[in-house]
């Protein structure tokens, strides 16, 4: 009895002091998480959650409803660019937290650009992009896709990736380079950026403009996933391609604007393809957009008032087991790669030219 006497102190101790307020086990109190924001653009925020205690596990609303433990898992900072409250619990396995809630009226018009990286870089040699929003997928395991090459990070040395021919840089031109390599015989490198746990955002038009390289084995896209692929998994958390093409430029040249969840992925994925106008190609520098609102997933080219597709959750009608995930609550983050063969676009060949690169100007969120 003593020693659990003692261990029901400790833990009193340890989060918060004993009390009578909140979700508590023997008296002992979570302390709520911490909401914080800093400013984006024309008066959007990115907003933080931080535990108020030791490690945690945070779940969030921005609905205004009240947060339990089957609300969404905080992952990482998100954009908040409508009028919301956002409300969060702390959850210890010695009892729940209060509630923290936070209310932002931004009162933002629609249309007005809320967020964007520039890709600027004034340092006068080619420069990392902002480690603030991107991260790196690295290594060689396929991704699920049997891919070829080794994704590497930013100025690693890990072999085969090499400092002084980098995979991923923003230039003295003010572009984001992803550069496909191939430093020996069979051996690829490329990168993929991703801003998980930096930077996600829930609806909005995001639109970026990027060009990129087309032959036999390359796959370059843009695309994003939902936050909530720590805990759901993939296809579960949703998947929105924005921009993704393969292999050589095609006649007519196309671009290939998907989304995938459970039970509609692969080749029961919801996919239109955009075919450029005569004389265009995806080699050519094009604006790509995809408008983001609730029971809705539109996709542009060069246009806002050029959709060529539209998913809503009646586009799953004929397909038995599928769900619509882009509705759930989460914020979704943004990913860009120029993967190396796989099971769509099959091996490079001989007339696959190394270094080849894709190269993006910006990346801008709108509000709808």
């Amino acid at each position: 009895m003593r020693v659990q006497v003692a261990v029901i102190l400790w833990l009193c101790a340890l989060f918060v002091g004993c009390g009578s307020n909140g979700g508590n086990i023997g008296g002992g109190t979570v302390a709520p998480p911490v909401i914080s924001s800093t400013a984006a653009q024309n008066g959007a925020v990115i907003v933080s959650l931080a535990p108020g205690a030791q490690s945690s596990q945070i779940h969030y609303t921005t609905d205004g409803s009240t947060p339990m433990s089957s609300s969404q898992f905080y992952q990482g900072p998100f954009l908040v660019a409508s009028n919301v409250t956002v409300k969060a619990i702390d959850i210890l396995d010695v009892g729940t937290s209060t509630v923290a809630s936070q209310s932002f009226s931004p009162n933002i018009p629609s249309g007005t650009l809320v967020w964007s990286d520039e890709f600027t870089n004034n340092s006068g040699s080619n420069a990392q992009p902002d480690p603030t929003i991107w991260t790196y997928d690295t290594g060689n395991s396929g991704f699920g896709n049997n891919e070829l090459e080794d994704y590497c990070a930013w100025n690693s040395s890990a072999a085969p990736c090499d400092p002084a021919n980098l995979n991923a840089y923003v230039g003295t031109d003010g572009y984001l380079h992803i550069v496909a390599r191939q430093p020996s015989a069979g051996v690829y490198t490329s990168a993929r950026l991703k801003s998980q746990g930096l930077f996600s955002f829930q609806y909005g038009r995001l639109e970026f403009s990027a060009r990129v390289p087309e032959a036999q084995g390359f796959w370059p896209a843009v695309w994003l996933l939902g936050n909530n692929i720590a805990t759901i998994n993939w296809p579960a958390c949703g998947e929105q391609d924005v921009l993704e093409r393969v292999n050589a430029a095609g006649s007519p040249d196309w671009n290939a604007g998907s989304v995938h969840g459970t039970g509609f992925t692969g080749g029961t994925g919801l996919g239109t393809l955009y075919d450029f106008p005569s004389g265009s190609t995806a080699a050519d520098w094009h604006t790509y957009g995809m408008i983001w609102a609730p029971g809705s997933v539109q996709y542009y080219i060069d246009n806002p008032a050029n959709i060529y597709t539209s998913f809503t959750p009646s586009s799953l009608n004929s397909l038995s087991g599928a769900v619509w995930p882009f509705d759930a609550g989460q914020s979704n983050f943004l990913i860009i790669n120029l993967a190396i063969g796989g099971s769509w676009p099959g091996p490079p060949d001989s007339s696959t030219p190394f270094p080849s690169e894709m190269q993006v100007d910006y990346v801008r969120i709108y509000t709808n």
